[in-house]
């Protein structure tokens, strides 16, 4: 086996070596991405909090005034995103994980016009506690069926997927 093999992300690359995944980002998305999320997503579910409450003020300002447009669309706005934030409550942005931690991977193949292709792996942090940590492969502008492909490869070779 070679000692490390790697694949483009949507934010740089993934090293994966014989203990560990390691990501890595590259170029201006990457430093992007490390600017506003870090090794965190707190500021991300803060931030999705503060709208979501923003959205349910307004629905309830809009009821109050028999707005029904309005007070429909803040509503169903404010409940996506309160479900979104819950349901991403689970995830880490961690950039190394240790492949004896590594409890599943699972492929999430796109849906066409709506999101990319990306693998979800679930992990055993140091405390013990289940997280799970999406890696996003590039999308169609960025090579993204050759690359998903080479991933998928990588994955199984290794014995992940």
């Amino acid at each position: 086996m070679k000692t490390e093999q790697k694949f483009k992300t949507k934010t740089g690359f993934c090293h994966i070596t014989e203990d560990k995944i390691i990501l890595t980002r590259d170029g201006i998305i990457g430093n992007v991405a490390e600017l506003t999320t870090g090794n965190n997503i707190v500021r991300h579910l803060i931030i999705y909090g503060l709208i979501a409450s923003l959205m349910i003020y307004n629905a309830y300002g809009n009821f109050k005034n028999e707005n029904w447009l309005f007070f429909g669309l803040y509503l169903i706005v404010g409940i996506y995103l309160t479900y979104t934030g819950f349901k991403s409550i689970n995830l880490s942005a961690t950039p190394i994980i240790e492949r004896n931690k590594i409890r599943s991977v699972e492929f999430r193949p796109a849906k066409k016009f709506l999101n990319r292709s990306c693998f979800k792996i679930n992990f055993e942090q140091n405390g013990g506690k289940i997280k799970s940590r999406l890696i996003m492969l590039p999308g169609s502008l960025n090579d993204g069926t050759s690359e998903t492909e080479k991933a998928i490869g990588i994955m199984k070779n290794l014995g992940l997927i």
